[in-house]
């Protein structure tokens, strides 16, 4: 099963989608995937139904940091890379989705209650969240592959 199965796997088990992507990715990078859920759980829906980035992406970035990030002073190589990792991300996922912002990406500010209930009422998150799910942990294995 790829990453991007078990990410969508994850998401119509109704947990969150930066939950969804991080906690898929989390165990072979050492982290206990109930513990990357928890973390997680707060960035999705545009950070908490804020309209902000995505949480498919904010998923995806804790991935590279989580892999790639500085855990020891003077390490600037790991921060250059995480940055590198991470905009060739954004870059991949705004080429294929158009946008990294929820609101954009759905058509609905998430933050307005009438908004959000209109984008449950037509199905948003279950007709494009779990392409996004898919999208973003495919395109996260292409980059952690090349970020080796």
């Amino acid at each position: 099963m790829s990453k991007a199965d078990d990410a969508h796997r994850l998401f119509l088990k109704r947990f969150t989608c930066s939950a969804s992507v991080f906690s898929a990715f989390s165990g072979e990078l050492g982290l206990d995937p109930d513990t990357a859920k928890k973390i997680a759980c707060g960035f999705g829906a545009g950070i908490s139904k804020t309209g902000n980035i995505c949480g498919v992406v904010s998923g995806a970035i804790m991935v590279i940091g989580l892999k790639y990030g500085k855990c020891v002073e003077g390490d600037d190589a790991a921060t250059g890379k995480t940055r590198a990792l991470t905009q060739a991300f954004i870059a991949e996922f705004t080429k294929k989705n158009g946008s990294i912002n929820c609101t954009e990406l759905l058509g609905y500010n998430l933050s307005n209650p009438e908004e959000y209930a209109q984008a449950r009422d037509e199905e948003i998150f279950v007709t494009k969240c779990p392409a996004m799910v898919r999208d973003a942990a495919d395109i996260l294995e292409t980059i952690l592959k090349t970020g080796e």
